[in-house]
Order: C-alpha cells, then structure tokens, then sequence
C-alpha cells in the first residue's frame, strides 16, 4: 500500500533564516522555489541526494510550537549521517551548539540534536 515517504511539510517564521539552515548549513538542495501572492507564503522544494524531501513554506504570522519536544504532533526530523563528530564540527562553524552525544541504548548508535531557526528538534544519527 505504501511506498516511502514522499515529503515533510516544515513552517518556518523566518523564511529567509531558514531557507538559509535548511540549504546552506544543513546542504539540502532547493528543487524548486514559489511565491504564492493569494496565501502570502513561499514554498520551498528540497532534496536530499537527489530525493524529494522537505517543502518549507512561510506563512503570515504562524503560531508558536506548544514546546519542545513533547508536544502532540512531530516530535523531531532526523537525519542519517556517517558520522557525528564532521556534523558537529561542521554546525558549529555556524555558532549552532549540538547537544551532547549520546548512545541509542537499543541500538548501540550515536546520536545528538540541534534546533533549526524556529526550534523544530532536528536529529542527526549515525549509521
């Protein structure tokens, strides 16, 4: 019935910021980009190595997320990486602090967080 995901719908507050974290420091690649005048709102396409990922759209004045990170709805986007330490290095060139690395207990896996502009939890997880 199913096949994969096809995308996850992120809004930000600040398109320009996030447009930024999603595709310069994060390194997603923009598909396509659209200003739709009757919603006042940018969408944003994104890839990830060639695969459709994220749509980031900006709205008039979005409300604020409930908390962080467990509230109903999304609770975090995570990322595969091969490896945690080159991620870390590499966000906090752009004074993005990740919180401290910790092991996935079942797993035995690396992981850590950062928050992009509007404080969506973003996991990144090593393989």
């Amino acid at each position: 019935m199913l096949n994969k995901v096809h995308h996850i719908a992120i809004i930000c507050s600040n398109y320009e910021l996030s447009k930024k974290f999603y595709t310069e420091i994060l390194g997603l690649q923009i598909i396509q980009e659209v200003y739709r005048e009757e919603r006042q709102s940018f969408k944003l396409d994104l890839s990830l190595n060639g695969n459709y990922i994220i749509e980031l759209f900006s709205f008039p004045n979005p409300p604020k997320r409930i908390s962080r990170p467990e509230a109903t709805g999304l609770r975090h986007l995570a990322f595969e990486v091969d490896n945690i330490e080159t991620v870390v290095d590499h966000l906090a060139q752009y004074n993005i602090i990740a919180e401290t690395i910790r092991i996935d207990e079942y797993t035995g896996k690396r992981f850590t967080f950062i928050s992009d502009p509007d404080g969506l939890p973003i996991e990144f997880y090593e393989r």
